[in-house]
């Protein structure tokens, strides 16, 4: 008779099978394909369609007045809309040049000063704002050369002026592609834990109902079999949240969606980490409840609570995305399981201290191995009970009945 497995042996063949038997299926593989492209196709149709032109040079024609191609160009400097300044024949060039699309708008300068500003459509916001500012520029030198001042006199002593601009709540530059980065580790948390959460629920009642688990237990105890199965399947979610990961930040940061390297690859390392205790919270409690189930349309009856949890999480982080640094989300930070998405997204935030930090995961652990704990007496007890569904309040006080 051959000796019984170690714990550590037997937890880890058990493992391994989990891992082999879900990376191995077809519908897993393609899947991760279809995601990881439609993460990586997003990113770059972002980088494409938003916000590309902004830096793109208006197109101006001036007739009449050399002197203000000068100043439209310096003037749109100035404001942070750059402008590319030609100079049409006549009114009749600059009209055509107008209506085929080769300048944006045309300043028509007449000699007693009258200005037609042409443009096949009504201007833009920023490029009205240039021409206007520049034809008051260049009337304000004329008027100033007319009476024997020079302009650039003026206008050097205007520049020597300095203004020193003391703002006390100094708006973070980075606030938009936080926000991105929290909403975003929101929804992978959230899928994540919830996915691979009912994958434990249902692999133990399939194997439940089956039969399988029986012949298992004849060569693993019932604790073995839980962990392996929640470390197996566990190391599938992570290797996908890892994949999901690199895609979505690699992309990001190569197409320069993401500006902030350091603060996206420390966002990456904490919601990898943050999964992993999220995960393994909601796993033991899955497996519990599926052990108290012998069919899979079952499952839902007892996970539910579970997953109301789950979704108040999900709904939480959301209300906190815009406050993040709130009472709301300050309370729910440490407050495990809240603590698996919250303090993902305070981190994404930049508002999480490393006190806070440390503090929130060694209350997670504590928490989920005390869960742990109990949801393997339930695992335990309820596992190769067939029949009716065992309910949580009688899973718990069924040790003597088991």
């Amino acid at each position: 008779m051959s000796a019984p497995l170690s714990n550590t042996r037997a937890i880890g063949l058990v493992a391994r099978r989990e891992f082999q038997t879900q990376v191995a299926k077809k519908s897993f593989v393609i899947s991760n394909v279809l995601v990881l492209l439609a993460i990586v196709g997003g990113i770059v149709a972002t980088s494409i369609f938003s916000g590309g032109d902004d830096n793109e040079a208006q197109r101006v024609g001036v007739v009449g007045a050399p002197a203000l191609t000068q100043v439209l160009a310096a003037t749109g400097d100035a404001l942070g809309v750059p402008v590319e300044v030609s100079a049409p024949a006549d009114g009749a060039a600059a009209r055509g040049a107008v209506e085929s699309g080769d300048v944006d708008a045309a300043v028509l300068v007449a000699p007693d000063g009258d200005v037609t500003v042409m443009s096949q459509d009504s201007l833009g916001s920023d490029l009205s704002m240039v021409v206007d500012a520049a034809v008051r520029q260049q009337a304000q030198n004329q008027a100033l050369a007319a009476e024997g001042v020079d302009p650039a006199t003026v206008a050097a002593a205007i520049d020597s002026v300095s203004i020193r601009s003391d703002v006390l709540d100094p708006p973070d530059p980075e606030q938009g592609q936080r926000v991105a980065l929290s909403i975003a580790v929101v929804v992978v948390l959230y899928m994540q834990i919830l996915g691979f959460g009912m994958y434990v629920a249902m692999g133990v009642v399939e194997e439940k109902s089956s039969r399988v688990v029986e012949l298992l237990l004849s060569t693993v105890r019932p604790l073995q079999l839980l962990w392996g199965k929640v470390i197996g399947i566990g190391l599938v979610g992570l290797m996908q949240l890892v994949m999901y990961g690199i895609a979505g930040v690699g992309a990001a940061l190569a197409t320069g969606v993401l500006t902030i390297t350091g603060t996206a690859v420390s966002v990456f390392a904490s919601t990898i980490g943050w999964f992993v205790l999220g995960f393994a919270f909601f796993a033991v409690l899955y497996a519990a409840a599926g052990s108290m189930v012998s069919r899979q349309e079952d499952v839902n009856s007892t996970a539910m609570p579970l997953m109301i949890v789950i979704l108040a999480m999900f709904f939480s982080a959301f209300t906190a995305v815009d406050n993040p640094d709130g009472t709301l989300s300050n309370v729910l930070s440490w407050i495990p399981p809240f603590s698996a998405i919250m303090m993902p997204l305070r981190i994404a935030a930049g508002v999480a201290s490393p006190a806070q930090i440390v503090g929130t995961i060694v209350l997670m652990l504590a928490v989920t191995i005390a869960l742990s704990w109990v949801a393997a007496r339930i695992y335990q007890r309820s596992i190769l009970r067939i029949g009716k569904v065992v309910s949580w309040r009688e899973a718990l006080g069924a040790g003597s009945r088991a």
